[in-house]
């Protein structure tokens, strides 16, 4: 007898002892075979249970069976509700799902992917402010347009023709158009904030490559500066034998291709020679002219016999 896993509710003993019928419900919607024991049964209401069985086809390890019998009030026979496949308490499950624009990060699109921005999106700010339109009074406002839309059909015999499309000029788009504003949004403060950040982490002044560069990228010829406020702070590398060539990098950064490194660099002095003063050196003893023995000092000027 299999063990038995209920709410607070007693089963219906005819449904509880519908095993049989669940059993042939589970075979027909599964593969032949792949039915395994019953591992226990819940009661889902009054005169409703769900019998579970060990679902034994490879890849639902831990999964199984559930099979809802149901009996109805004053009925002597047991009806079949529904066969599913459900995931046990220690069964391999897929992780959850996370939408596309959550899961994407740096250097998966490849060439023929189109990343849209969200119209909300932290990063992006209008490019420019104000309404797109002229004001009321101009010659290109809509208003002024159906007047004179009316004017020519008091004028004109038949139909009237389509007015052609107004010319933009005069409005801030196009304005901004002139100016080389074209760009309807730019980078945020947050946006370029997260840049900065991001820039900083993967060649700024913490990397192993900088700290042991002999000068930072400011001082450095191959440095090609950027424009607007993120100028003050990163350009761009153009050596090529630079393992930043061709990135972001910030001023504080540096690496061994310096544009000055070959002079930069000062050879190391040697160090001093050290003398021992303190101890007397024993010297080889020498006669002079007259054949009496003379005492031959060392460098610090003491004799063997501790004259000075």
């Amino acid at each position: 007898m299999s063990a038995a896993t209920t709410r607070s509710r007693t089963p219906d003993r005819l449904c509880a002892e519908a095993v049989d019928i669940a059993r042939t419900a589970a075979e027909e919607a599964a593969a032949p075979g792949v039915v395994g024991e019953h591992v226990g049964m819940v009661v889902e209401g009054d005169r409703v249970v769900t019998h579970l069985f060990e679902c034994k086809e490879f890849g639902y390890r831990g999964w199984r069976w559930a099979v809802t019998v149901a009996r109805a009030s004053r009925a002597k026979y047991v009806t079949l509700d529904e066969t599913v496949l459900l995931p046990g308490p220690d069964s391999l499950l897929a992780p959850e799902w996370v939408p596309w624009s959550e899961r994407l990060r740096p250097g998966d699109m490849g060439p023929g992917d189109l990343l849209p921005t969200e119209a909300d999106d932290l990063r992006l700010e209008p490019g420019y402010t104000g309404e797109d339109g002229p004001p009321p009074n101009s010659l290109l406002s809509e208003q002024m347009a159906e007047l004179v839309e009316a004017e020519d059909a008091e004028v004109t015999a038949g139909p009237v023709a389509e007015l052609p499309v107004l010319p933009a000029r005069g409005s801030i788009a196009a304005v901004a158009e002139e100016l080389g504003m074209r760009r309807a949004r730019v980078l945020s403060r947050y946006g370029l904030h997260i840049a900065a950040d991001r820039w900083e982490e993967s060649y700024g002044a913490k990397t192993p490559m900088a700290q042991a560069a002999p000068a930072t990228c400011v001082s450095c010829g191959f440095l090609q500066p950027v424009g607007g406020s993120l100028g003050q702070a990163f350009g761009v590398c153009a050596n090529e034998f630079s393992p930043a060539d061709g990135r972001v990098v910030s001023l504080s950064y540096g690496c061994g291709g310096h544009s000055e490194a070959a002079v930069m660099p000062v050879a190391p002095r040697p160090a001093p020679p050290v003398i021992d003063e303190m101890r007397v050196d024993a010297m080889p003893l020498r006669a002079d002219a007259g054949g009496s023995v003379e005492v031959v000092a060392d460098a610090a000027g003491v004799d063997d016999l501790g004259h000075s």
